[in-house]
């Protein structure tokens, strides 16, 4: 059977003057203001639907990648993963990049790397982004 999540949205008014509150069924996040605005310009202290797909996508990553490291044997002590989702007015979102920053102990570069990017391949939210949108993943090991 399928975990479910829930998340609700209520919208009033038109697409640039209007506001909407986000709330998820868990309680994590409650009446989160997004706007147009928030959007396309990132100037207002709210949140947008973009980034939201990065915080999806940056957790997902960094559960895979901990999964598959310490499946190789390769326990990571810390992953810092920062998503940035591109959106264009009129076209649509873009690209997600993932820039990495981790201390993975016993692990080389060449391993790193490679299991970075299985993580970007095969996390369910890269799966689900997958074919429409330009994933990429810079991976640092400190």
């Amino acid at each position: 059977m399928a975990a479910a999540s829930k998340a609700t949205t209520i919208w009033e008014g038109s697409l640039t003057k209007g506001r909407g509150a986000t709330s998820t069924a868990s309680g994590t996040l409650n009446e989160v203001e997004v706007t147009w605005q928030a959007r396309t310009d990132r100037t207002e202290d709210t949140t947008s639907p973009e980034e939201l797909l990065a915080a999806a996508h940056s957790a997902c990553f960094c559960m895979a990648l901990s999964n598959g490291l310490a499946e190789a044997g390769n326990e990571a002590e810390r992953l810092e993963a920062t998503a940035t989702v591109a959106f264009v007015p009129g076209e649509g979102v873009k690209s997600s990049r993932i820039e990495l920053r981790a201390r993975v102990p016993g692990i080389d570069q060449e391993a790193f790397e490679q299991a970075a990017l299985d993580a970007k391949e095969n996390c369910p939210i890269s799966g689900a982004l997958k074919g429409n949108l330009d994933l990429s993943v810079e991976a640092t090991l400190e």
